[in-house]
């Protein structure tokens, strides 16, 4: 009897460890990638494109209410175009943003996102970014420090962050039509810096 009551002292102690370690390292959470979007916004000297991008898979890190962490994928193969309605220039458009001339799909069908610092802004106001989100975008192969705002709020469907980032698509050596490494391209001139605009949606 003594040692039956033992090993059931010894077996709750157990578990609470573990409870605790849990309870100590925090919870991960997964994207719902259906309602989570992307989109893109690029411009150039006569105008400005715009379109999405899926999300593929992803998971947010969590201790307490706070975010930590998280690793993202986008599923590049999925770019599409919103702004152009003739088809056979949509379709034009959407293969070069596939080509080797910018995304190398082909090649890298996917790119990552992984959250190496999440800051929390304590003096936010309402509908302003409350966390400074660094981390690593893997573009074709080629990883780079980004550093973006969010919001982050919580309601009883899960987590939601929303912002937008600026990036220079050339650290990601996508250099077609940029000025800094071609002369002369008047109005074929197209932008280094693009826009990814998100609203990231988690489940619980």
């Amino acid at each position: 009897m003594i040692m039956k009551t033992r090993i059931l002292v010894s077996a709750a102690l157990s578990l609470l460890t573990v409870l605790n370690a849990n309870s100590k390292n925090g919870r991960t959470v997964t994207i719902e990638t259906q309602k989570s979007t992307l989109e893109w916004v690029g411009t150039k000297v006569t105008g400005t494109h715009n379109g999405t991008i899926q999300m593929q898979a992803g998971t947010v890190s969590l201790k307490g209410d706070r975010v930590v962490g998280g690793t993202f994928t986008l599923d590049m193969t999925s770019i599409v175009n919103l702004d152009l309605e003739a088809e056979e220039w949509n379709q034009k458009l959407v293969g070069h943003l596939k080509s080797d001339d910018f995304f190398s799909v082909e090649t890298h069908p996917t790119a990552t996102f992984k959250i190496t610092k999440a800051k929390l802004r304590r003096f936010a106001k309402a509908n302003e970014a409350n966390y400074e989100i660094k981390g690593v975008l893997t573009i074709k192969g080629i990883s780079n420090a980004v550093t973006f705002p969010a919001r982050i709020v919580w309601n009883d469907q899960g987590y939601e962050a929303i912002g937008k980032i600026e990036l220079d698509r050339t650290r990601w050596d996508i250099r077609y039509g940029s000025g800094k490494f071609f002369d002369n391209l008047g109005d074929k001139m197209i932008h280094d810096l693009f826009t990814l605009k998100f609203s990231i949606k988690t489940v619980g």
